[in-house]
C-alpha cells in the first residue's frame, strides 16, 4: 500500500489522537478537513523534519514525500500553542527549523522528538512548561457545560482558541464521522438519519467539500491516498 495511516486514541485530555504513517511510492494525498492543530514529525533518507499543522476548513491535495515515516499528534479542540495563535495556522502551518532525529525546536526551547508511544510524555512537558495552553471556556463547552458568560463571549473565545466557529467544528466533525461510517459500508440512508443530515444530497455536498470523496467511493473502498484512518 503506497500510504498507510494508523490512528490511536489517547487518555490525555490535551490530545485528540496520535497517528503514524509510512509512504512508499505515493506523491500526494487528499487532505481532509480537520478541527485540530497538530505537530507532525517525519524522517526521510536519514533526515528529520518537524512541523506545526493547522485546522483545515476544506479538502485539498497535499504532497507526500516518498519513503518517509511519520508520527503525528492532533491536539484537542480548545488547546493552543502560546507562541503561535491557532487562527494564524488555519488552512496552513509552519515547518520547524533546526530539527534533528533526536530533537526539535519549538517556542525557543529544544524538545525530544517523540516516537509513537511518547506523545503523551511530550505533551505533558509542553503543558507543564506553559508552551501549550487550553481555554477553560472552550473546554467546558466541549464537555457540554453552559458557561456563565454570554454566547458572544463564548464564540469569541472559541474563535481565538481554535480559529474556527462552533458551527464549522460541528460540520467538520460530523462529516468525518460520516466518512468513517461509509467506509465501514454503512448504508447512505442510515448515515443521513444517524447524523441528522437533511437528505442524501446534503451529505454528498458535505463529503465533496470536506472529504473530497463520494459516498460510493468511501463504501467501495476506492478512496486512494487520503489523510483519514479508514481501517
Amino acid at each position: 500500500m503506497p500510504l498507510r495511516l494508523q490512528t490511536r486514541a489517547s487518555d490525555s485530555p490535551w490530545i485528540n489522537a496520535v497517528w503514524t504513517g509510512t509512504s512508499t511510492s505515493v506523491a500526494e494525498m487528499t487532505s481532509v478537513a480537520t478541527v485540530c492543530w497538530g505537530l507532525v514529525f517525519w524522517e526521510r533518507q536519514g533526515t528529520a523534519y518537524a512541523a506545526i499543522t493547522g485546522p483545515e476548513t476544506k479538502t485539498s491535495t497535499a504532497p507526500v514525500p516518498a519513503g518517509a515515516s511519520f508520527v503525528g499528534i492532533d491536539f484537542a479542540v480548545g488547546t493552543s500553542l502560546r507562541a503561535v495563535p491557532t487562527p494564524t495556522l488555519v488552512d496552513g502551518g509552519a515547518e520547524l527549523p533546526d530539527t534533528t532525529r533526536r530533537t526539535f525546536r519549538l517556542a525557543g526551547v529544544r524538545w525530544e522528538t517523540p516516537g509513537p508511544d511518547d506523545a503523551e510524555a511530550l505533551v505533558d512537558r509542553l503543558v507543564r512548561t506553559g508552551a501549550v495552553v487550553c481555554d477553560p471556556i472552550v473546554a467546558a463547552v466541549r464537555r457540554g457545560h453552559r458557561p456563565t458568560v454570554s454566547q458572544r463571549t463564548v464564540e469569541r473565545r472559541f474563535r481565538a482558541a481554535t480559529g474556527l466557529t462552533q458551527g464549522t467544528v460541528r460540520q467538520v466533525e460530523r462529516v468525518r464521522e460520516a466518512a468513517t461510517l461509509l467506509a465501514a459500508t454503512a448504508p447512505v440512508a442510515e448515515v443521513v438519519s444517524r447524523l441528522e443530515y437533511v437528505d442524501e444530497p446534503h451529505l454528498a455536498r458535505a463529503l465533496r467539500r470536506y472529504v473530497g470523496r463520494t459516498a460510493r467511493q468511501l463504501r467501495e473502498g476506492a478512496v486512494g491516498p487520503i489523510a483519514l484512518d479508514l481501517d
